[in-house]
């Protein structure tokens, strides 16, 4: 009977320990091993400084010399055509640098025209400058009106009247020629008909007209030279032939 009951004591402690020992694997089974997370050190970058550019003024009333590169004619141009010219002497600033070389580009464009009509009323187109390009790149826009390349030998008709040193309330606009031939350059002023500016430039750099008996349409010609005439101050750096 003891043996017996030893027997059965043995069985059941076996079966314990190995119900413990199934409850104890499924557990573990259970358990999910999580990896550590290594973390990276942060890698400090450098600070890359850039050096600071210099800047330089080319004041309002500043006159670039500029030859035309395209042709216009009242005739055929509409409000908004753009074309450019090519700057003939280098710009300074009023520090004396060098900020626009010859071989720069100035951008034009059409604001208004007004072709000839019958009864002699010549063609007129009026321009304004918007940009100026540079040989290495460099691009700035500029508020640039036409003007003649000899302001002090302006010259004025009985209508109005316009001095070298006093333009203020000019408006100057390429206008068809009269008897003599070639387009000039006209001043509105005050809203009058006008007063001519610089005589005739035909005979200077390609300025000309058609003739008509209804007036002379405006024709400005690829390599006519004239003035453009800053209307706000400009800052640029040194002119250097790559860009720093």
């Amino acid at each position: 009977m003891k043996k017996l009951f030893s027997f059965k004591f043995v069985a059941a402690l076996l079966a314990i320990f190995f119900a413990l020992g199934t409850i104890d694997a499924s557990a573990q089974r259970r358990v999910v091993k999580r990896k550590p997370v290594i973390r990276k050190a942060a890698v400090k970058r450098p600070i890359v400084t850039r050096p600071v550019v210099r800047l330089y003024t080319v004041e309002n009333g500043q006159t670039f010399r500029v030859r035309m590169n395209n042709t216009i004619s009242s005739k055929t141009a509409r409000a908004g055509d753009r074309f450019t010219t090519t700057v003939t002497e280098p710009v300074y600033s009023n520090t004396g640098v060098i900020v626009i070389p010859t071989g720069s580009t100035v951008v034009g464009r059409v604001d208004a025209v007004r072709a000839a009509k019958k009864g002699g009323d010549p063609g007129t187109i009026d321009v304004s400058f918007v940009e100026v390009n540079l040989p290495n790149g460099t691009r700035r826009s500029i508020n640039g009106s036409l003007t003649d390349l000899n302001t002090k030998k302006a010259k004025s008709d009985a209508e109005g009247s316009a001095s070298g040193d006093d333009r203020k309330n000019d408006k100057i606009i390429f206008v068809g020629g009269g008897a003599a031939g070639g387009a000039i350059l006209g001043g509105l002023i005050g809203g009058g008909k006008g007063a001519v500016i610089g005589g005739i430039l035909g005979g200077l750099g390609g300025l000309g007209a058609e003739r008509f008996t209804k007036g002379e349409d405006a024709e400005v010609r690829s390599g006519t030279e004239f003035g453009v005439i800053l209307n706000q101050s400009i800052s640029m750096p040194k002119f250097a032939e790559v860009n720093p």
